[in-house]
């Protein structure tokens, strides 16, 4: 049979049916369209709310609150060299920080990521954002390549321009974490940047030099700081105009005397009461001023 002919019964053998039905008698219900063929659906409510990272801490929200946020995670491993992934040190860090903060009371903390998962780099400061957060520390560990012989901790504010070549090809590195991995995010035009970049530094840089300056007071004799430790540079992460953001680079997990003590519980240990003694003073500063 040709293709025309199926064509022709497909329109003509309902209406010849039809017709058939009229003719003999038989009443069909017309519908009468309008509001009541519409169908509706009570959909649940947005489950952004439910998504939120846990707060931990005393159960009063005057109290400030800090986010930290592990770096990479999931299908990042983030740096990799002597045997160790950054995406396990970072998060090792974030809860031993998490825990000595409730443990000394007094402050608030929340973790952009508790397990190993992945975490755009978007999100990640926008979990602060929604949450009000009075600070956002991000946790990283960095790779040397060949140059195994460069150690320490440094920390990281915004900058649109970097503090060295170093602290450069840091961001570069890290901006493109997402893009790497498969987690596509919005781009946003250079303006864009450019602007949040400004309204960020205008806002809360003095602020955040002082808490740099004070984890390394505070670190003094426990951690091992790079020589040039206090450092800039644009990092996504840190972009957020509304709230004071830092980076703390742990060290490097290429250079074998960084990895021991990354991955020693008592460097751990120090990492924290001294970390958790510079957020403190922090925000009694803050709320002397």
């Amino acid at each position: 049979m040709s293709l025309r002919w199926h064509l022709a019964l497909i329109v003509l053998l309902p209406l010849a049916l039809v017709g058939g039905l009229i003719a003999a008698g038989v009443n069909i219900p017309v519908p009468q369209w309008g509001r009541d063929y519409v169908l509706r659906f009570l959909l649940p409510d947005s489950a952004d709310d439910a998504n939120l990272p846990t707060i931990y801490g005393p159960d009063d929200p005057s109290r400030p609150l800090v986010v930290i946020d592990p770096g990479h995670g999931g299908r990042d491993p983030g740096a990799v060299g002597a045997g160790i992934r950054e995406k396990d040190v970072t998060l090792g860090l974030a809860l031993a920080l998490r825990d000595e903060l409730v443990r000394q009371g007094g402050v608030r903390v929340a973790l952009t990521r508790e397990d190993d998962r992945a975490v755009a780099l978007a999100q990640r400061p926008d979990f602060a954002r929604r949450l009000e957060a009075d600070l956002f520390l991000s946790i990283h560990a960095d790779s040397a390549g060949e140059k195994s012989g460069i150690s320490g901790a440094s920390l990281y504010t915004l900058s649109a321009k970097a503090s060295s070549a170093a602290a450069a090809r840091f961001a570069r590195k890290e901006n493109d974490a997402d893009r790497v991995n498969g987690l596509s995010i919005e781009g946003q035009s250079e303006q864009v940047s450019a602007i949040l970049v400004e309204l960020s530094q205008r806002r809360s840089q003095a602020d955040l030099i002082e808490f740099a300056t004070l984890v390394t007071r505070e670190g003094e004799g426990r951690l091992t700081f790079h020589e040039q430790s206090l450092r800039s540079a644009d990092l996504v992460v840190l972009r957020a105009p509304d709230m004071p953001s830092v980076l703390f680079e742990a060290g490097f997990v290429t250079n074998e005397a960084d990895a021991a003590r990354l991955t020693s519980p008592e460097w751990r240990r120090g990492f924290a009461e001294s970390m958790a003694r510079a957020i403190r003073v922090y925000f009694v500063r803050r709320t002397a001023s």
